[in-house]
This record gives structure tokens, C-alpha cells and sequence, in this order.
């Protein structure tokens, strides 16, 4: 394994100086500055480790991915696919992804962190598909936050729709084609697989899972918005964890006036193991859980009438 060089290790001397003194905008300075040096760091008990970049470009942060590249990813349709680990879905998802999306849309991974070559994955796929469009990223998906990360994607979209899919989820035909006709209505801004509604009767402490029609809330297993209202309403900055974020976020969109519709038929999706769920560090899981929800229940639960009115309610 190549040595760091001296410039590079005193970096990170710094940087460990920065966070013991909590410092965290010198912190986060000093580790971008060490990416754009062809290096990455990562934080360990004995301080920290470092390793060299691979072969792909790595974008400092979202910050410059928004500076560099806005409106710079175009088709009449963008699917954003998050990458934070899992090599093995990450190319099980990306490539039935590719063989089933329609023609115009265009996929965008974003890869956070390179965990355990998951980014790799995503390059290897960019250069064999040119319908792929590939950011990477020195930060972990918990330090860029799932909302910064999604808000930033909308940014860089020049498309009529914006879609935000799983991991977990895999494509088995065309699952896009059967959601744009639901936006044939103007007023339908969010779309996609799997909805709730809120349970009234239980104090919005509980959802309902729906499967046609008007619902409160898109799940983000695989949602599609009107980018022009995903500019102006975006999810929450203040969600870390993709859990009750989509929610959050769909019911912000209803409060503006929009509708959020699931279409007619099953669509050609299955869902494998829900590793944002399932392996996600149980405690940094349920807090951020919480958070966002209690946030939720704040902006919307003394407004039920932005509810949908489509069926008994519980209440």
C-alpha cells in the first residue's frame, strides 16, 4: 500500500486537531482539500486512516456538484440511485435498472463514500452504459444527509420529472411509463409504488399502507415528482435518514396544493433486502427516525385538511 505523502499526513494531523477542538466547517474543510489531493480519509479509533483515491473523479461536495454541474443531467426523466455501500445491489439494482428504463430517462448514482468498492461498481457500469451518469463522493451518506443529497440531485436534473429510487428495489420492465400518466392531471406533483395515509384516529402516530388513487404520502422505494415542484418543495434539509423523510416530504407537497397519486396495475418492481432499513446502525436508525417524524407531526398534524379525501379515515 502506497504511503501518504507528507503534505497529505499533515492534513490529516490537522484535521484530527480541527475535530478534537470541534471545529467542524475546518474539519470538513480539511478532508475535501485532502480529496482534491487524490486522497481519502476516514476516521478510525486510532485517528485515522488513509488510502488513495481510485481511478474515478471525486466531487468535493454537494456544494460543488451544484456549482459544477446544475442542470447538467437531462432526459424527460431522472432517476436518482443513492450508492452507500453494497457492491453486489448496487449492481444488481443499476443493471436491471438500465435494461428496463424507458427511452429519454436517464439514471444518476450518486456514490457516497466508495463503501467496500460500492462506487467502483457504479464506474465500472458508467463506462459500459452511457445512459449513466456518475458523481462520487469522499463523505458517507450519513455525513452528506439523504435530503442534501436528494435536494442536490434535483439540481443537477434538467428533465420534466425527477425519480428517486432504492437499493433495495429492482426493476423487472418499464416501471416508469404507467407513473408519468397519472401527471396527465396537472395537479398531480408525486408519484410512484408504495403509499400511505395517515391514521387520523391514532393521532398521525400510525400510516396505512394504500395501493391506488389519492394517497397522503409516497414511500421512496422508487417516487416520481415534477422537478419544477421538487425545486421548490424539496425534502427537509434537516433529514440525515431517508426513514419518514419521504413522508415528510410528500406531505409538504400536498400542503402546497398538489396532488400525490399511486397509478393503476402492479408495477414491474420487487424489493430485496432494505439495507437503509435492516443494516442501518440500529440507534443513529431510530433517532434520526424520530427526529424527522416528530418534525412531521409539528408541521402537519394540526392541518389534516391537506389530508386526501378519498376514503374513511379513522376519524
Amino acid at each position: 500500500m502506497t504511503a501518504a505523502p507528507d503534505p497529505v499526513t499533515a492534513l490529516a494531523e490537522e484535521r484530527v486537531m480541527a475535530r478534537a477542538n470541534k471545529d467542524f466547517v475546518r474539519s470538513d474543510q480539511l478532508r475535501d482539500e485532502i480529496a482534491q489531493l487524490g486522497w481519502l480519509i476516514k476516521d478510525t479509533s486510532e485517528g485515522f486512516s488513509l488510502t488513495e483515491a481510485p481511478a474515478f473523479a471525486i466531487t468535493a461536495n454537494l456544494g460543488a456538484l451544484i456549482d459544477q454541474h446544475a442542470g447538467s443531467v437531462s432526459g424527460t426523466t431522472v432517476i436518482l440511485v443513492i450508492v452507500d455501500g453494497w457492491p453486489e445491489d448496487t449492481r444488481a439494482c443499476l443493471t436491471a435498472l438500465l435494461a428496463h428504463a424507458p427511452s429519454g430517462s436517464r439514471v444518476l448514482a450518486i456514490d457516497c463514500g466508495n463503501i467496500e468498492g460500492a462506487g467502483l461498481v457504479v464506474h465500472e457500469l458508467a463506462n459500459t452504459h452511457e445512459n449513466l451518469s456518475e458523481f462520487h463522493f469522499p463523505q458517507t451518506l450519513p455525513e452528506l444527509g439523504w435530503a442534501n443529497v436528494v435536494n442536490a440531485a434535483i439540481a443537477v436534473a434538467s428533465s420534466d420529472f425527477f425519480a428517486v429510487m432504492d437499493l433495495s428495489t429492482i426493476w423487472e420492465g418499464d416501471a416508469l411509463t404507467p407513473v408519468l400518466e397519472v401527471f396527465a392531471e396537472p395537479q398531480v406533483a408525486l408519484s410512484g409504488w408504495r403509499g400511505v395515509n395517515v391514521d387520523v384516529s391514532q393521532e398521525w402516530r400510525e400510516f396505512i399502507p394504500a395501493t391506488l388513487g389519492s394517497v397522503d404520502a409516497m414511500l421512496g422505494y422508487f417516487l416520481v415528482a415534477r422537478t419544477s415542484v421538487a425545486r421548490e418543495i424539496g425534502p427537509d434539509v434537516k433529514a440525515k435518514f431517508y426513514r419518514n423523510a419521504d413522508m415528510e416530504w410528500s406531505l409538504a407537497i400536498r400542503a402546497a396544493g398538489f396532488e400525490v397519486v399511486i397509478p393503476e396495475g402492479e408495477l414491474p418492481l420487487r424489493q430485496e433486502r432494505h439495507h437503509g432499513y435492516h443494516d442501518t446502525e440500529p440507534e443513529y436508525r431510530d433517532k434520526q427516525s424520530k427526529k424527522t417524524y416528530d418534525r412531521l407531526l409539528q408541521k402537519f398534524r394540526k392541518t389534516p385538511e391537506i389530508l386526501h379525501k378519498g376514503e374513511v379515515r379513522g376519524d
